[in-house]
């Protein structure tokens, strides 16, 4: 079952859900509406290789904006550390963010139960499109799982910036 907004608020309350910064005013009925983070990573490679770590750019925003181009990556990041020991997590973009052509998950919304951290975003879009520090950009939805949880403990733990693909460490552990 999916929390609603009023029971996110008391999870966060009483500590079973981490937002740090939580602003009330973005919580909705069945979500949270978190923020992007000024900070973004991109690959610098024509090729990019499963079987290696990739070479990234580090890229800030000028006067708290960017404008994002058709046809590239941007590992974006959270401005919010989010997270839970209780609920599995996972995230959409907004829908009036979505009517722009823009796309903040390729195809991983689901994150899981133990990991608390600023969540890396992957940004692409279908026009020009400028952002802002601090922009509302997306929504966190928490399910209620069924079953005995395990807690993540991978090697995205705890992340504070955007992060690169670490495929290349599962990768080389299943050719070796």
């Amino acid at each position: 079952m999916i929390l609603t907004g009023s029971q996110i608020v008391e999870e966060v309350r009483c500590g079973r859900i981490v937002i740090d910064p939580f602003d009330e005013a973005a919580v909705n009925p069945n979500s949270y509406n978190f923020t992007l983070s000024e900070t973004f990573r991109v690959y610098a490679c024509d090729v990019i290789d499963t079987r290696k770590e990739n070479p990234t750019e580090l890229i800030r925003m000028v006067d708290r904006e960017l404008i994002l181009q058709p046809g590239r990556l941007y590992l974006a990041v959270t401005r919010e550390r989010i997270g839970s020991n209780h609920y599995a997590p996972t995230y959409a973009a907004r829908s009036s963010v979505a009517r722009l052509g823009m796309f903040i998950n390729l195809s991983a919304p689901l994150g899981d139960i133990g990991f608390v951290g600023r969540w890396t975003l992957q940004l692409y879009c279908l026009h020009p499109i400028r952002v802002y520090d601090g922009m509302r950009i997306g929504q966190m939805m928490f399910w209620r799982p069924s079953g005995r949880i395990e807690l993540y403990h991978g090697k995205y733990q705890g992340a504070s910036g955007p992060m690169a693909s670490q495929i290349y460490k599962d990768v080389q552990k299943q050719f070796a």
